[in-house]
């Protein structure tokens, strides 16, 4: 009874540390759509990285409780990306709670970790 008790809890364990990480987004799957001029049906024939090569002023996203964008003020880092997806890369906006804004965040927030 005790080694079925041990298995069961350790399943449960396992299962809730895959959900957290599938929850929190792909860094890789993150990074690709950030160097993708198509991401988010854009036409403007650049990616996120066009203005932000290598994440380049981005270091500190995570952390910010608000960002200033060139289309104006966005309260949260979902809200930035999507004023940036639908005024520079003249794109679609995300749903917040879609794959590809979990992963573009994943992505963005990893960027902090490469500051110097």
């Amino acid at each position: 009874m005790k080694v079925l008790k041990i298995s069961l809890m350790s399943l449960i364990a396992l299962g809730l540390v895959f959900s957290f990480a599938y929850a929190a987004g792909n860094v890789e799957k993150g990074k690709a759509l950030f160097n993708d001029p198509k991401f988010a049906g854009g036409t403007a024939g650049k990616s996120c990285a066009s203005c932000h090569p290598d994440g380049k002023g981005l270091e500190k996203a995570a952390e910010k409780k608000e960002w200033k964008t060139p289309a104006g003020p966005a309260k949260t880092l979902k809200e930035a990306v999507n004023l940036c997806i639908v005024n520079a890369l003249k794109g679609k906006a995300l749903e917040p709670k879609s794959e590809e804004m979990k992963n573009i965040v994943a992505y963005i927030k990893s960027l902090e970790k490469k500051k110097m």
